[in-house]
């Protein structure tokens, strides 16, 4: 079968307003004004709760122990997941695209980084997780993403092969996990991250999911 396995954050929904509303949560709690911008920080998100706390606190006190930023994160996730989706929304044209390629034959499947709580939650309410087969987190495993076993695990959990599996992510991360796994990476060119997207030179860029499905019909001829 032929595999499609989404990260999420900055791949199929933009939720870096929400997680740095959590971010900042943890300093407002201190007593602390919020060091982080929903624009100028709006990357960072993407990155996981504790390069969000690590630049806070690098704001304001030009550093931090790990202890502190272990401590905050849990602090973190706890307001996350109160409202996770406040201001979170799909990219344009997600829904449509997933059923398309469902019906071009192709089963579809999430690898994130964030908790898989957190990430069952969140599609459920944006109203997708039921074109995945599988929705793998940072704590499905004792091992995350870019650990190639994070995608081939993904993939097996679908029902899908390797060699017939594309990775499609937003991230250095996401660009590492498939060249580990040997398995081709289309990254995003749109918002903010489709600056970096262009540096890291994947096997694919796409600027919108209106487009998508023509890229991977042409870059799959033959499978």
């Amino acid at each position: 079968m032929k595999s499609l396995v989404f990260d999420l954050d900055g791949t199929l929904a933009d939720t870096s307003r929400d997680l740095i509303c959590a971010a900042n949560s943890c300093f407002i709690n201190q007593g602390i004004e919020p060091p982080l911008d929903h624009e100028r920080d709006k990357l960072i998100a993407f990155n996981g709760g504790k390069a969000m706390l690590k630049l806070g606190y690098n704001r304001i006190q030009g550093s931090a122990p790990e202890s502190l930023i272990d401590k905050q994160y849990q602090n973190l996730l706890d307001h996350y997941e109160s409202a996770l989706d406040i201001y979170t929304t799909l990219y344009d044209r997600v829904q449509e695209t997933l059923e398309e390629m469902k019906t071009h034959g192709w089963i579809l499947g999430v690898c994130t980084n964030k908790p898989e709580k957190l990430a069952l939650k969140l599609l459920e309410s944006l109203g997708i997780m039921g074109q995945f087969e599988a929705l793998t987190g940072a704590d499905t495993y004792p091992f995350r993403k870019p650990d190639p076993r994070a995608l081939t695990c993904t993939i097996e959990k679908m029902g899908g092969t390797n060699d017939k599996a594309i990775l499609v992510g937003d991230s250095k991360t996401d660009l590492n996990t498939g060249r580990a796994a040997d398995i081709p990476v289309f990254l995003v060119g749109f918002d903010q991250q489709g600056k970096n997207s262009f540096k890291l030179e994947p096997d694919e860029i796409f600027l919108s999911y209106e487009d998508f499905p023509k890229q991977i019909a042409e870059f799959t001829k033959g499978w």
